[in-house]
């Protein structure tokens, strides 16, 4: 019997090293880590989406996607047919974003975030923030944020503001966080299934509750 092919994708500007807590019975599947690049000029997310489905080599795959990589496997999708998708502290379609992110549709408003120091976790970890919570996530940025080109995070930040998706795929799977703080839950139209004390990184601080639940959420069971 072949094993299943299970592409992970990460989220916005991260490496696939947040996956590395995250264990599939490797009798049954077979992990890819699918990583960022550069977009090309001019790219929109759909031709990006294109070309990254051009990695993808396996028949009937499954697609895991986190926040921003939940985004671009519903896009890839288009270009495939996987077997499973699904989504880990991402959304369906743009009516889940919060009001945050609607207003910055509508302002532009996220022209005028400064992506420049965005990609300077060095500099962000020699200024004087408060509380030792701020010193631990900026560590985890450190550790797992690899796309820092400001061509990137200004595309992403675009194509992921400008989703003009507005009907939710029914058979996407999602997984989502009760405490996420990017996309709160209550904004999160449809089923989901709830990450007790879940936060937007919890593919990292939640991965015990991960590895159980993802092989029966591959399989249908």
């Amino acid at each position: 019997m072949s094993r299943i092919p299970v592409y992970f994708m990460p989220g916005l500007a991260a490496s696939s090293a947040i996956f590395e807590r995250i264990r599939l019975p490797e009798d049954t599947f077979e992990t890819i880590l699918l990583e960022w690049t550069l977009p090309l000029e001019g790219e929109t997310l759909s031709q990006y989406a294109k070309r990254m489905a051009a990695q993808v080599t396996q028949e009937n795959p499954v697609l895991v996607g986190v926040s921003f990589g939940g985004v671009l496997v519903q896009e890839m999708a288009q270009f495939l047919k996987p077997k499973k998708i699904i989504i880990i502290s991402s959304v369906k379609s743009n009516l889940e974003f919060p009001r945050r992110m609607r207003f910055a549709k509508t302002t532009k408003a996220y022209k005028l975030i400064p992506t420049r120091f965005m990609g300077n976790i060095e500099l962000l970890a020699k200024l004087p923030f408060r509380g030792e919570k701020v010193q631990q996530r900026i560590k985890l940025y450190e550790k797992f944020l690899s796309m820092r080109e400001r061509k990137y995070l200004d595309w992403a930040l675009e194509q992921i503001i400008m989703w003009d998706r507005v009907e939710a795929d029914a058979n996407v799977i999602h997984i989502h966080g009760d405490a996420d703080e990017v996309f709160p839950p209550k904004y999160i139209k449809g089923d989901f299934l709830a990450v007790p004390s879940g936060t937007h990184i919890m593919i990292i601080s939640k991965f015990k509750w991960l590895n159980e639940h993802l092989p029966d959420l591959i399989l249908g069971k």
